[in-house]
């Protein structure tokens, strides 16, 4: 039972002059009221403890709830804070007559909580650049506050580690960390990442760093304007070597010298596919175009030769200019191998039909090599999408000794493009098991063609860019990558196994 003290109201203005009598208002758990009254009309008013005012008149009584809430103030109406900094809200519930109510419950919330959160105290963080409405609820109604967060500048960058070793195929991670002035992290900023040198090394949005070949590269991590970098070596897997070339390269134009940039840059064996000196391949020609260009990396050079070097007789320009790294003097085709891998430049030019020459020296090479992989180049491609040359037989009796071998992949140029095929048989059929996958690489500085409509099997094809093919080829397994040139964009990757 509940005691309440109660001070009657007498109406009497003789019994107003005398002192009130202080009553006690029982209340039983019932909520009936025991009043005892002083004489005469009571009317009396009682705020009862956890209940809200209760009345009495003509002896009945009415017993009232709590003042509801009637409006939620929020303090202050708005702010501003940083990102990463504070402030603190306060909350007033009030009733229909403005005045606040005590001991009321309340909640907030954040309409953006990628901008700003709140705690059960009414205490605002900022998180990054923007706006949010925080809102304060108690009883159904509710107040808000709108919260700016500005940004603070990114004054510099870190990148974790600063430098680093990875091998071929491998990869290894870095973390760049925006900062303030005063060098606090800044979160929720972005970052881009680059490479100074997409031969050695990729990264991608995440500051993933793959090593493709060996060699050095800058790796960039930008935010705002702000940069920071790790220097990445890429060393030569123990198992894997680089294979790297294109056909169709030096004329009097300047793309001869972007292709050469991007070799500057991948150790290994370099190829050719023909048509390496226009417009004829002779030894001006050589001298004057490819010398300069291409030519710098000769000592590591083992060619093809292509229709282009054929307009001078007998090919002198091309077998003089090379020498014993063209084979035998005046043949054409010769083999090596590299690492695991067979390796085989064949004569496009001259005869190469079953029974010929080069077919019964082929079909002699390749049972005697012992690796179980092999690569073939010569000029004339058996299949081609190409709108000027397209699609040649010449070479089919090779491609079919090949097959029989077992052989992996084959490289041609003659069309000035790009493209990839699946592997497939001499007959064109695709024949993922024992077929020998082609790439034509004819972008290797010469003017580039186009393509009209593709043949079948072919994956990708490309017609506007200049670059290299840089094969890594590993025991029992290769990769490919089209790398371009400088200011180009159209790049392909891939991997294979081997049949054998």
């Amino acid at each position: 039972m509940r005691e309440v003290l109660v001070r009657p109201n007498i109406a009497s203005t003789r019994e107003a002059r005398r002192r009130p009598d202080i009553m006690t208002l029982k209340l039983e758990p019932s909520r009936r009221l025991d009043l005892l009254k002083h004489a005469g009309i009571l009317s009396v008013a009682v705020v009862l403890l956890g209940f809200g005012s209760c009345s009495k008149t003509n002896d009945k009584t009415n017993l009232v709830g709590p003042t509801p809430v009637a409006s939620v103030a929020v303090s202050p109406g708005s702010a501003t804070i940083a990102a990463a900094g504070s402030v603190s809200l306060a909350a007033t519930p009030k009733d229909a007559g403005g005045i606040p109510l005590l001991g009321r419950v309340v909640t907030w919330s954040s309409d953006n909580t990628a901008a700003a959160t709140v705690n059960g105290s009414g205490l605002v963080s900022g998180v990054a650049a923007g706006t949010a409405t925080i809102t304060a609820t108690c009883e159904g109604r509710t107040g808000t506050s709108d919260i700016t967060v500005s940004s603070v500048p990114v004054a510099l960058v870190t990148v974790s580690p600063t430098s680093a070793s990875v091998q071929e195929g491998s990869t290894t991670q870095l973390t760049a960390t925006p900062k303030d002035a005063g060098g606090i992290p800044l979160l929720g900023r972005v970052l881009t990442w680059s490479s100074g040198n997409t031969a050695a090394a990729t990264v991608n949005g995440s500051g993933l760093v793959s090593g493709v070949a060996a060699g050095t590269a800058t790796i960039t991590a930008t935010c705002e304007g702000q940069t920071a970098t790790s220097d990445i070596t890429v060393t030569a897997s123990s198992s894997s070597v680089t294979f790297v070339g294109a056909g169709d390269i030096a004329d009097d134009g300047f793309k001869a010298e972007e292709t050469a940039k991007l070799l500057d840059g991948i150790p290994g064996t370099v190829f050719t596919a023909g048509d390496n000196a226009y417009p004829d391949g002779a030894a001006s020609d050589y001298t004057n175009y490819y010398e300069p260009t291409w030519g710098r990396h000769k000592a590591r050079t083992l060619p093809c030769p292509g229709n282009h070097d054929y307009h001078t007789s007998g090919a002198s320009g091309y077998f003089g200019y090379y020498g014993s790294s063209a084979g035998p003097a005046g043949r054409g085709y010769y083999s090596y191998d590299l690492g695991d891998w067979h390796i085989i430049s064949l004569n496009s030019e001259i005869d190469a039909s079953a029974g010929s020459a080069q077919e019964q020296w082929l079909r002699a090479d390749l049972a005697a090599s012992s690796k179980d992989c092999t690569i073939a180049y010569w000029h004339q491609p058996l299949f081609s999408s190409g709108d000027v040359h397209g699609s040649t037989n010449i070479c089919k009796p090779l491609w079919q000794a090949l097959q029989d071998a077992k052989a992996e992949i084959v490289i041609c140029g003659h069309d000035h493009e790009y493209e990839r095929f699946a592997p497939q048989t001499a007959a064109g059929v695709a024949d993922p098991a024992t077929g020998i996958r082609e790439f034509v690489v004819g972008t290797g500085g010469a003017g580039l063609y186009t393509i009209s409509a593709t043949i079948a099997n072919s994956e990708v094809h490309n017609t506007n860019t200049f670059g290299v093919l840089k094969l890594t080829l590993g025991s029992g397994s290769y990769s490919w990558q089209f790398i371009p040139i400088a200011g180009q964009t159209f790049t392909d990757s891939g991997s294979g196994t081997c049949h054998k």
